[in-house]
């Protein structure tokens, strides 16, 4: 199913021993493997035999995941265990129920957690090294044995002597304990202290939102799993570069639909680069989740790095209602040691996927289409924190003009009598050898800008951008505005909230004369909704100039159109101004009626 060799397990009398890095996925699927191949009768698991019964349930359960907990140290301290389809040690108990084998746990009660944990290779290298190999050389590089382990160890060994030397064995153990396991068995071994019984141990099923930061492999990943472990020669639908290009494709397509920007290729090209980087510098071979998140929040935004996070956690089979408790779990409950994402990380390898802590947590839909029941279209408004956006985003325009028309009618001269404007240093410097100062003469720009037109599409078609509105001012700094854009209502973002892009718009000043530009049929002859801005522009501009902002500059017949009534257009090219800003200005959100103003900001992002 997995790697390019099945695992050859090492063999001690019956015993056949299987060893694994806990928690991960390769060695899962290596697992299963191995016992559908082998049908042992008996399959010894490193588990607490004080959590076997609730084991076995959880696993029961499966593709539903569970959590075990009970408590901990102090009475107030609760240890919780994700049960995960994709760890080497639940697949064992779940592929041995399969096979109607007996289930040994064989691991003492001698730590917190099940497992002691240590760093190991990325178990991705199995598909090249194949798993005899990989096991290989993780022995020849193996460290000094701690008490901790030699203690482990001799209990763990102490059950396998007690198992019945006739019934071949499978003995599924942790990588870290197999040498130490394998030279205990040598000596006889006495019935050691294992420890404290663990009691009063609980199930709860773990709301479907919390996935991501409880379990070790991200949810997308063993929902994946999930749905091949039955298909034992389907080896590429769950490599995890095929894994991760499926969360990021699924992550574009949500981040297009939600803020209508688009991913390119050199995106793509810079996260590829920066994710492996970001693997190479924890010595591993993929990237996790946590750095696809980082990645995608540096090289494009926050949205979209909230989206991979999103895509990443998706895991179907998990349900709100269940026969357990439901409960919505955090890391920094699950995971003593676990840390908030920021630039530099410093998380533990077994746990790098918790929540980026930057990402601002969105509200969801109780149910599909509970926020469009409440549209009752009666009346439209805007947002005002966009509005204070985009009027301030319009004087920019306009001083931006007049400082570009005031440059093209400046001119260098020599010093004479007057500094001028001030000395021209560059010129004076291109012409030292004559030894004479240059000034600059600004010419002064009479006039003020009027209207402002931005175009970000023309939509020559007419289909891209069908939305079409002319909406007043409300106090008299408020411009009238005319724009077209998507429609806002085929993207709900909350109850009565609809979110677009605009295709263009129109800004004028003082508010409350705009009729209704879209239907006036004044301006019928024009070509597209682009020029039926700017003519409208230059009706309603009480001032001389009109800024008209585009990809390119408008038609010469309404420069001439302008001069005839006394306007003068100053062109900029969109591509003078800061992407960034424009994607922000772009987007605007639609309320359905006044009364949402006040719950809007629970939504908007």
């Amino acid at each position: 199913m997995l790697a390019p060799s099945d695992p050859k397990p090492l063999t001690y009398g019956h015993l056949r021993f299987l060893p694994v890095v806990p928690g991960r996925m390769e060695f899962a699927a290596a697992i299963r493997h191995a016992l559908l191949r082998e049908q042992p009768k008996v399959v010894a698991v490193e588990l607490p035999l004080s959590l076997g019964r609730a084991w076995r349930k959880a696993v029961r359960r499966l593709p539903e995941i569970s959590v075990i907990l009970y408590p901990g140290e102090s009475e107030d301290d609760l240890v919780y265990v994700p049960v995960e389809p994709a760890d080497p040690f639940t697949e064992a108990v779940r592929s041995a129920l399969e096979l109607g084998a007996e289930v040994a746990f064989i691991e003492p009660d001698l730590t917190m957690r099940p497992h002691l944990q240590e760093p190991a290779p990325d178990s991705y290298a199995l598909h090249a090294t194949g798993y005899d190999r990989y096991v290989a050389m993780y022995r020849e590089a193996r460290r000094p044995r701690s008490k901790e382990i030699e203690a482990h160890a001799r209990a763990i060994a102490w059950k396998l002597q007690g198992t019945n030397p006739f019934v071949p064995t499978a003995v599924v153990i942790s990588l870290i304990l197999l040498d130490a396991v394998i030279a205990a068995l040598n000596e006889p071994q006495e019935d050691p202290d294992t420890g404290t019984p663990r009691r009063d141990i609980e199930m709860i099923n773990p709301h479907p939102d919390c996935l991501g930061e409880i379990l070790i492999e991200y949810p997308f990943l063993q929902s994946r799993y999930e749905d091949h472990r039955m298909l034992l020669d389907d080896v590429d639908s769950i490599r995890r570069p095929h894994v991760q290009l499926d969360v990021l494709r699924h992550a574009e397509t949500t981040y297009e639909s939600n803020t209508g920007e688009k991913i390119v290729h050199w995106h793509r090209r810079l996260m590829a680069k920066y994710t492996r980087n970001l693997a190479a510098a924890n010595g591993d071979l993929t990237c996790s989740i946590f750095d696809m998140c980082v990645a995608a929040r540096s090289i494009v935004d926050d949205n979209y790095g909230w989206e991979v996070w999103e895509s990443a956690n998706r895991y179907p089979a998990q349900k709100v209602q269940s026969d357990l408790e439901t409960v919505s779990l955090s890391a920094d409950t699950v995971y003593r040691n676990s840390k908030h994402m920021r630039l530099r990380r410093r998380l533990p390898r077994f746990k790098q996927q918790v929540r980026p802590s930057s990402l601002k947590k969105r509200k969801k839909e109780a149910y599909q289409g509970e926020w469009a029941q409440q549209l009752n279209g009666t009346s439209i408004c805007s947002y005002p924190p966009e509005d204070l956006v985009i009027e301030t985003y319009g004087k920019f325009l306009k001083q931006k003009a007049k400082s570009l028309l005031s440059e093209e009618r400046s001119r260098v001269e020599p010093f004479t009598t007057s500094m001028l404007d001030g000395i021209d240093l560059r010129e004076t410097i291109r012409n030292w050898h004559d030894g004479r100062l240059r000034v600059r003469n600004s010419e002064r720009i009479s006039g003020e800008v009027g209207s402002v037109i931005v175009i970000f599409d023309e939509d020559r078609t007419g289909d891209k951008y069908p939305y079409l509105t002319t909406w007043l001012g409300e106090h008299q700094n408020e411009s009238d505005m005319a724009f077209y854009s998507t429609f806002p209502f085929s993207h709900i973002v909350g109850p009565g909230i609809g979110r677009a892009e605009y295709g263009g718009f129109l800004m004028t000043l003082p508010p409350r004369r705009l009729y209704d530009v879209w239907a006036d049929p004044d301006y019928d002859f024009t070509e597209n909704k682009a020029e039926r801005l700017l003519m409208a522009g230059l009706d309603y501009s009480v001032e001389r100039m009109v800024v008209y902002v585009a990809s390119k500059p408008p038609r010469s017949i309404f420069r001439s159109m302008a001069a005839r009534m006394g306007h003068q257009i100053l062109y900029i090219p969109l591509g003078q101004l800061s992407p960034a800003k424009l994607k922000k200005v772009r987007v605007v959100h639609v309320l359905d009626g006044y009364d949402k103003r006040d719950q809007a900001k629970d939504y908007l992002w």
